[in-house]
């Protein structure tokens, strides 16, 4: 059925339940990651809020920055765990999707066969990346430092301009 209220939601109904049963890789402060049931390629994360709010203007700044935060985190987890080389995001029904690609990995079977070749179970997946997580988030912290270090030495075009 559809989604009506936080009462038929199942990204409402995860976070009460235990991590494995869920899927729940990571929990934060305003926001959760979980596997996705239905992944478009394997590790396809969802990035969610745990407040049941329609649309991404919705979210409290601190939401937000929560949810952008995972996302990044999200990316280098998928990278120590699986080695994905890009990444394809997109926000659905205020759920962020973090779904990694790796270099030649179109293929027919999606199209012809709606099918996918999955070498592992979610719950295996799940468990690899809460595994990295840890490490991931180190990272994400000390490229953040780096990138502000980096911005402070570059400020923006016009910024500081007496006109």
């Amino acid at each position: 059925g559809q989604v009506k209220d936080e009462h038929t939601c199942p990204f409402c109904a995860a976070p009460q339940r235990d991590d494995e049963d869920s899927l729940i890789v990571h929990r934060g402060r305003t926001a959760y990651v979980v596997l996705n049931l239905y992944p478009y390629n394997p590790g396809h994360l969802l990035v969610c809020p745990y407040r049941h709010v329609p649309l991404y203007t919705d979210t409290t700044t601190e939401e937000a920055a929560e949810m952008a935060e995972l996302t990044q985190t999200a990316m280098l987890a998928l990278g120590q765990a699986a080695g994905a080389s890009g990444y394809n995001l997109g926000m659905n029904h205020l759920h962020q999707h973090v779904v990694p690609r790796w270099t030649g990995d179109g293929n027919f079977l999606p199209i012809i066969a709606r099918t996918k070749n999955m070498s592992q179970t979610l719950g295996e997946t799940r468990q690899i990346l809460a595994d990295v997580w840890d490490r991931a988030a180190r990272d994400h912290a000390a490229r953040q430092a780096a990138n502000a270090r980096a911005a402070a030495e570059h400020p923006r075009p016009g910024a500081g301009d007496s006109a």
